[in-house]
């Protein structure tokens, strides 16, 4: 079948391509082509009861499928050219913020009005940061919540669904080059398109990698984040999240100078693992619904790690990491920081009496068996230097569930269109190594639409 557009993966960067696209010109022909489920199909099995840790589905509901791997996250929108992702490099810092408003105004206009949009500007506890060499990062974060962002996905696909052609559960094997196009391969058929936009995430970063050798297109190696989901009760940092919702804090150790940052925070909250390429790792949801939120609030502590010659694989790095603590815990571990700082292995009848509740059933193990110790310090470090702004964080019973890995795709060879050396093939969203969140990602597809639409104009 022949299309004018070919869109791999339904993702965030995927979705508002399509938007895009069909609303400013609705006699365009697209396809979507998505590795995982359809929304209304997308259920992870673990239920806490019959099934309590990941029995690795074929497809990862909670990865994969319509909207994305941040289809089941806490819905935050950050409108911020200070972290997310580097797009602002390739399209300018102004564009870059124009385009993740717009994207904004959408998921407003679909479900997402009455929403709060949160702002660091003129904050007191930047000023009380500083003084504890903690660096609060700016911007507006507009929290969705998991509940509203599902409903806002559930009323784009009502929106996109009789325009264009989704393939749900249909992987894509290859993309190749052709005379007047590209041609896709996958066990549905072959299809082809005078312009394909590829938007697999950061679960596609091994599809990825083949697609740019086989297409010579040229990459660069790119970072992992490693380190742990902390879980504590909610009044320790509700000074903090009641006001700013999202507190992005970056602080440089003593001990090597790296940098520890919070990432994701989930304000009464939840923590949940996720099943990235068969590894299990761990992560965090919070709700806009009161009736579902949680008495804690958890957050990632991550540090960076890049690396060059002759090592080049971070992602590769993360994944033995992660296979560590599956292989100690058969999945996530958690512990107690009491436990960890003294060298002590938590145990379930130690943390059954902990003054909280994990909202997520792991393993009770020992985290310095599978992290670096530079990695390690780190964190007990920048543990030590949030409770001076939110004081109880370094409270025995704070639990640390490990471990978190955020994986990087290499970052593909682009230009400012975000259009690979290939004519008409786009490379959008986490999938490109450039974006890292939901509004860097969409904000991605937007643009790239809007560069095809110049192009059929012209």
């Amino acid at each position: 079948m022949q299309y004018d557009v070919i869109i791999i993966g339904a993702g965030p960067g995927g979705i508002f391509s399509a938007y895009e696209l069909i609303t400013k010109s609705p006699d365009l022909r697209v396809a979507v082509f998505e590795a995982g489920h359809a929304l209304n199909k997308r259920h992870c099995p673990i239920d806490g009861d019959k099934v309590k840790a990941c029995i690795g589905c074929k497809s990862c509901s909670i990865m994969s499928g319509f909207g994305g791997a941040g289809a089941f996250s806490d819905g935050k929108y950050n409108i911020t050219n200070d972290f997310g992702g580097t797009l602002f490099e390739y399209i300018g810092k102004r564009q870059a913020l124009d385009l993740m408003r717009y994207v904004d105004e959408i998921n407003m206009r679909y479900g997402g009005a009455g929403t709060k949009l949160y702002s660091t500007v003129g904050t007191k506890f930047k000023k009380e940061c500083i003084q504890h060499d903690l660096n609060l990062l700016k911007a507006s974060v507009r929290h969705l919540g998991t509940d509203i962002n599902y409903v806002v996905l559930e009323n784009l696909y009502t929106v996109l669904q009789d325009k264009i052609d989704f393939f749900f559960d249909t992987p894509v094997e290859t993309v190749s080059k052709q005379e007047n196009g590209y041609e896709i391969c996958c066990k549905a058929g072959t299809y082809t398109c005078e312009r394909c936009i590829i938007s697999v995430g950061r679960s596609g970063s091994k599809w990825m990698e083949r697609v740019c050798r086989e297409l010579d297109i040229r990459t660069n190696s790119n970072r992992v984040d490693i380190g742990v989901r902390v879980e504590l009760p909610a009044e320790v940092f509700a000074h903090l999240t009641d006001e700013l919702y999202e507190s992005k804090i970056v602080y440089r150790t003593e001990k090597y100078g790296d940098k520890v940052r919070t990432f994701c925070m989930n304000p009464k909250g939840a923590v949940v693992s996720e099943n990235t390429n068969g590894i299990i790792t761990v992560n965090g949801h919070s709700y806009e619904d009161p009736a579902r939120q949680t008495e804690n609030t958890n957050f990632a502590l991550l540090v960076a790690k890049h690396f060059s010659e002759p090592f080049k694989d971070s992602n590769g790095y993360g994944e033995s990491i992660a296979r560590l603590s599956n292989m100690l815990g058969g999945g996530v571990i958690v512990q107690r920081f009491g436990d960890l700082i003294r060298g002590k292995r938590s145990t379930q009848s130690r943390i059954d009496e902990a003054f909280i509740t994990p909202t997520l059933k792991a393993t009770p193990g020992d985290l310095s068996l599978v992290l670096p110790k530079r990695i390690l310090d780190g964190i007990i470090e920048m543990i030590y230097a949030l409770d001076k702004v939110a004081p109880g964080t370094a409270n025995e019973d704070t639990l640390l569930y490990g471990v978190e890995v955020k994986f990087y795709n290499m970052e593909v060879d682009v230009d400012a269109h975000l259009e690979s050396c290939h004519k008409g093939l786009y490379v959008i969203g986490d999938g490109s190594g450039i974006t890292h969140s939901l509004s860097h990602a969409s904000a991605s597809g937007v643009h790239v639409a809007r560069d095809i639409l110049k192009h059929l104009a012209s």
